[in-house]
């Protein structure tokens, strides 16, 4: 089953109808392509920078104002995660960092939330879907913000004695961020009009918190720490320096 036929499947009537359009206007606009011979489907555009983002299994990430304690890759699902321990500069406060990054051009996100589930066993609470704006002018020259939603949650580990955290999920991209594989679909298939792609980092940050305590007094830090995630991921790993 193709990515693009698995996407329809699960996508509400709404969000369907938007791919069934986006792929009829692809389509159209190969037609022209496929007579002369110049068919560019036939190999997807390169990804600026995949070596860069592939090595995010192995070296993790520098996210300013916290420290990394340790980091390794942790296989998870069938895949392999970068699991890093990381505290707050000037603070005990310490959160773990789980990053999947794109493994080929060919690569596309599908099953992390619940492959992240099942290694930690947890029970899910308090879930809302977030959101957080980051001024493009912190990272570049242009006044674009990067709009990130996220999943958000209180999630209880049952092999930890009920240890409890804070969770925050998103498909971390260039310009933007979103926890369904749908929109990184919609962006990735526009992007290829022009010749490019569109890469995508799987994001997992966990913040401990009082034993089944209310998620929403953590929402500050944690949205501090997703804001300067999804910078450095924009500014060290997906920007072309070449």
């Amino acid at each position: 089953m193709t990515f693009s036929t698995k996407i329809l499947k699960q996508a509400p009537l709404n969000q369907w109808l938007v791919v069934l359009w986006l792929l009829f206007i692809l389509f159209v606009a190969g037609i022209p392509g496929y007579f002369t011979g110049n068919w560019e489907w036939k190999q997807s555009a390169p990804i600026v920078n995949l070596k860069q983002i592939q090595q995010l299994g192995t070296q993790g990430l520098d996210i300013p104002d916290w420290k990394t304690l340790e980091q390794k890759e942790l296989p998870v699902g069938g895949h392999k995660w970068s699991w890093q321990e990381i505290q707050k500069q000037n603070s005990n406060l310490k959160a773990t960092l789980l990053l999947y990054p794109q493994g080929s051009p060919k690569s596309y996100p599908q099953v992390e939330w619940t492959d992240i589930k099942s290694l930690a066993k947890w029970e899910v609470a308090q879930y809302r879907l977030a959101s957080f704006n980051i001024p493009q002018s912190n990272i570049s020259k242009t006044n674009r913000d990067i709009k990130v939603k996220a999943r958000f949650f209180r999630a209880t580990l049952k092999n930890q004695n009920s240890r409890t955290y804070a969770v925050l999920q998103w498909y971390a991209m260039p310009t933007k961020g979103s926890p369904s594989p749908l929109d990184w679909f919609l962006a990735d298939q526009a992007a290829k009009l022009h010749k490019q792609r569109v890469p995508w980092v799987a994001v997992n940050i966990m913040l401990p918190i009082e034993s089944l305590g209310q998620i929403e007094n953590s929402w500050s830090e944690m949205k501090s720490l997703g804001k300067t995630v999804q910078a450095s991921l924009t500014a060290n790993i997906f920007a072309n320096k070449g």
